[in-house]
């Protein structure tokens, strides 16, 4: 080749996107193609990347959300303009309520066409509807501009508190046309892009003498200590003060839900008795009451440690007497050090007392596990899964729903870390197809989706996505006939009551459609054959578990956010 040949060389929008995400280790990308970008997906794919084509473009966003959770990379989600953008905008924002990394990148309508409201085919100003709801959004209207724009949408998600980012991508980007080499050193390798951040030395000492002085200290684990990956120093942590711990759901399996120190069984004795709660990685949102209310006993009789990237958190809903602020890696890793080789575990009467009643809901729930009823209810279905994952601990397990949810959340022990995926802090419904295919995708080991019978109507269309790629995912839906219960009655006589379905609903038909594995289960003896031998398999699978229809709860166990049922009661 000539050096007149080598100069004329050039490398177009589409293929500059490609080398930039390639050249920061980024691999996958889930979603759906169309105009202005369906040349990106046949052109990233020939490039050796991994492209995962979803039916909706919302799962596309819950599964780079998820992959984002499991990696510490930002997951990639990959629209069409306006329409097929605002479906993976729900994604995204719940990625950021979540404070899992990833980027949305959309192509859209030509800026002066938008600005001057022309009527361009699907014309939005995506960018301003974005800003609001993500962690940041950025738009590049020139080639050599697309090294930058990659480079800050990736320390955006990833660094700080981590959370969603757009990338807007007007439609003539992708053909502009740059010198094959320039266009090459117009990229830009990220390097460290979510870096340390390191607490202050007497913020760990304050946190560390509230510690010492508590007479019924407890630690609350969230999701966000699961993101860190700083496993084996949060259980060293746990293990060398003796303080009992809560993990929430996705916390699950930092330390086995096993463990000796778990006050899982007994959270509402531990909450309501604490004297001093050191949150790590954990808001005090919602999902824990906002600290307040008699969920957490007599006012005023606590005080807080909180462990969090970010220093706003501190005082959103009660006062926190030492905030630690840095990431959560050097904060614990930090307590670790000033806890030095002498440390006193925590007071032998409270962590007795703990356990004594730990134990004895224990007893109680293995009772109600032993039993056989018939048709199934959530405990003894569930209790075949709870099996199954104690033989495979490094399943992946994902969960939505109201009942569905909350009794997994009790039942099903996890062993390993970032082996839990559910709703989240949103407690969104609809995560469910999507989260289960970036499991796979990401770790290739096999995942379990168990999914209410309405929460799965949300993304179902998906178990195509999971036939496609052949990906070893087992769905279980819990088939009771209805939202919440199948046993309303319009009472007019006329259509069905609005939480209720088709009787006898054939979902695994669904899944047979497609080349997957179908089965309806009535027993838990089916149950644990099907899923045993799915499992073992690794083929795409979908179990109907048929549960007694009158066996759920209204709202499941957030029946004080329902105010007519909360009103009833």
């Amino acid at each position: 080749m000539t050096n007149e040949t080598q100069s004329a060389e050039t490398i177009d929008g589409f293929h500059l996107l490609i080398e930039a995400l390639k050249l920061n280790d980024i691999d996958t990308i889930f979603g759906l193609p169309g105009i202005p970008i369906t040349d990106l997906t046949r052109m990233a794919q020939a490039e050796g990347m991994r492209m995962i084509s979803f039916r909706h473009e919302q799962h596309a966003g819950n599964a780079a959300a998820a992959a984002g959770f499991l990696t510490q990379k930002p997951g990639i989600c990959l629209t069409v303009s306006a329409p097929g953008f605002l479906n993976g905008l729900t994604a995204l924002t719940n990625a950021t309520t979540n404070c899992f990394p990833m980027i949305l990148i959309s192509g859209s309508s030509e800026r002066e066409i938008v600005d001057l409201q022309q009527g361009d085919y699907e014309e939005m100003d995506q960018l301003a509807i974005a800003k609001p709801l993500c962690k940041a959004a950025y738009r590049v209207l020139h080639a050599e501009d697309i090294g930058v724009g990659i480079a800050r949408a990736i320390r955006s998600a990833v660094s700080g508190r981590p959370g969603g980012v757009y990338l807007d991508l007007p439609a003539k980007f992708f053909a502009q046309t740059m010198e094959l080499q320039a266009g090459l050193k117009s990229l830009i390798k990220v390097v460290d892009p979510a870096p340390r951040q390191i607490p202050a030395p007497d913020a760990v000492q304050r946190a560390l003498d509230l510690l010492k002085n508590a007479k019924r200290p407890l630690i609350i684990l969230g999701k966000g200590a699961a993101y860190a990956q700083a496993d084996a120093d949060i259980r060293a942590l746990i293990e060398k003060s003796g303080i009992p711990y809560l993990p929430m759901s996705m916390a699950k399996g930092l330390l086995p839900d096993t463990h000796a120190q778990s006050a899982s069984a007994t959270r509402s004795y531990a909450l309501a008795e604490a004297d001093v709660v050191m949150l790590v990685g954990a808001r005090l949102n919602w999902l824990l009451s906002h600290g307040k209310g008699k969920t957490w006993g007599t006012p005023g009789s606590k005080q807080y440690i909180q462990v969090d990237i970010s220093p706003i958190e501190a005082d959103s809903n009660v006062a926190i007497a030492a905030p630690l602020v840095g990431d959560i890696g050097s904060c614990v890793g930090a307590l670790l050090a000033g806890m030095g080789n002498s440390w006193a575990k925590a007071p032998a009467d409270w962590t007795q007392a703990v356990a004594e009643r730990k134990d004895k809901n224990l007893t109680k729930m293995a009772e109600t596990l032993a039993k056989d009823p018939v048709p199934m209810n959530f405990h003894s279905a569930l209790n075949v899964i709870r099996n199954q994952v104690k033989a495979r601990p490094d399943a992946i397990v994902v969960n939505e729903g109201a009942n569905t949810l909350d009794f997994a959340r009790s039942i099903v022990d996890m062993y390993e870390p970032r082996k839990r995926l559910d709703v989240g802090t949103w407690g969104i419904m609809g995560i469910g197809m999507g989260f289960a295919v970036a499991a796979a995708v990401t770790t290739g080991k096999p995942v379990i989706a168990i999914e209410g019978d309405s929460a799965f109507g949300f993304s179902g269309m998906e178990v195509e996505t999971i036939c496609r790629y052949n990906l070893p995912v087992c769905v279980i839906v819990f088939n009771n006939n209805g939202v919440y219960k199948g046993t309303d009655v319009n009472p007019t006589g006329g259509d069905p009551a609005p939480t209720v379905f088709v009787k006898g609903a054939r979902y695994e038909m669904m899944m047979q459609a497609f080349g997957g594995v179908g089965v309806v289960a009535n027993n838990p003896q089916e149950l644990e054959k099907a899923l045993t031998e799915a499992i073992a398999s690794g083929k795409p699978t979908l179990i109907n578990a048929i549960i007694d229809e009158t066996a759920g709860t209204e709202s499941g166990r957030i029946t004080s956010l329902n105010p007519q049922t909360a009103k009833k009661k």
